[in-house]
């Protein structure tokens, strides 16, 4: 997605810091003068993204996965296993991770990095077993108050019959209610591609944050030209009519905050920067919230999801 200057001036900026090497010759100068000008072009070049160039970064192969935040996030993260009904489910991970004294369950969808880790995260494509998993460990942080973290990256739930069949849809809105009356503090962070009732059986958070190339809809855009004009070629179309970008999503109040990522590409560029800044958010907003008495809490979580939509000026 670079434009030709774009390729041009790294071309020049690799070649010019070459040329630094030799003590004989001086190009200071003009090595800073590239290096302003390429900054100032991807920051204008990133401003422009379509809403379809977006969803391609939050549907990149290189794009980090929740373990990569969680690991750079958390000091410690215990993995915990299993629905107790079915079996355990790897497309949802589930755990206790703590950062400091502060004690936090961890609920995150999960992909694969390549076609193995695909196949055993089920491409990120959760069964009910895996949402059974998560209401699990929900119960368990309300038990011990601890706040709970969710990491939505999903193109949705599988959609299998034998899915189907142990109950997919329950499932889903089962999540979505126990979440939805939760006593304890809930944020939920769109890391991804959040899409369909996969991504929103974990998203009923206190503060909704959304990376800035992420994306978050009830579906794909496939999936909506396919349902409104039966053509899924048109999914760019789609994308810029659905409003799914981060920007898309704060100005109708759906989203609480959005995480920038780096000026020269995606997350994938500096994961340790976007993670320094999920978990400064984190941190900021379950200061706040836990200040808040409990039904007041959960009063506030309800009316948050009923007024919805509102338009929001940026």
């Amino acid at each position: 997605m670079k434009n030709n200057r774009v390729a041009e001036l790294e071309i020049k900026l690799e070649e010019l810091k070459n040329l630094s090497k030799d003590k004989t010759l001086d190009v200071s100068e003009e090595l800073k003068n590239v290096e302003k000008e390429l900054k100032e072009l991807k920051k204008e070049t990133k401003k422009k993204l379509s809403a379809w160039e977006k969803f391609t970064i939050a549907r990149s192969q290189t794009r980090p996965t929740a373990l990569d935040y969680i690991d750079i996030i958390f000091d410690d993260f215990m993995e915990l296993h299993g629905d107790r009904e079915f079996k355990d489910d790897k497309t949802m991970v589930c755990g206790l991770a703590n950062i400091g004294n502060k004690n936090f369950t961890i609920i995150a969808e999960q992909k694969g990095r390549n076609t193995k880790e695909n196949i055993q995260r089920n491409f990120g494509m959760p069964n009910p077993e895996s949402y059974k998993k998560g209401i699990r460990f929900m119960k368990q942080a309300e038990k011990f108050k601890r706040p709970v973290i969710t990491f939505i990256d999903t193109k949705g739930a599988y959609p299998g019959i034998e899915a189907e069949e142990r109950g997919q849809g329950e499932a889903i809105a089962r999540s979505m209610l126990t979440l939805a009356n939760l006593k304890t503090v809930v944020i939920a962070i769109v890391i991804g591609e959040g899409s369909s009732g996969g991504a929103l059986a974990i998203g009923v958070g206190d503060k909704i944050i959304m990376l800035e190339n992420a994306v978050y809809s009830i579906l794909s855009p496939e999936g909506y030209a396919s349902i409104l004009w039966k053509d899924n070629s048109k999914a760019k179309e789609a994308a810029e009519i659905m409003k799914l970008t981060a920007e898309d999503l704060y100005k109708f109040k759906v989203i609480d905050e959005i995480i920038k990522e780096p000026e020269d590409g995606g997350a994938e560029k500096n994961v340790k920067l976007v993670a320094g800044r999920i978990k400064k958010s984190i941190l900021k907003y379950v200061e706040e919230l836990e200040k808040l008495p409990i039904d007041e809490l959960v009063e506030q979580r309800y009316q948050k999801f009923r007024n919805m939509g509102e338009y929001k000026k940026i």
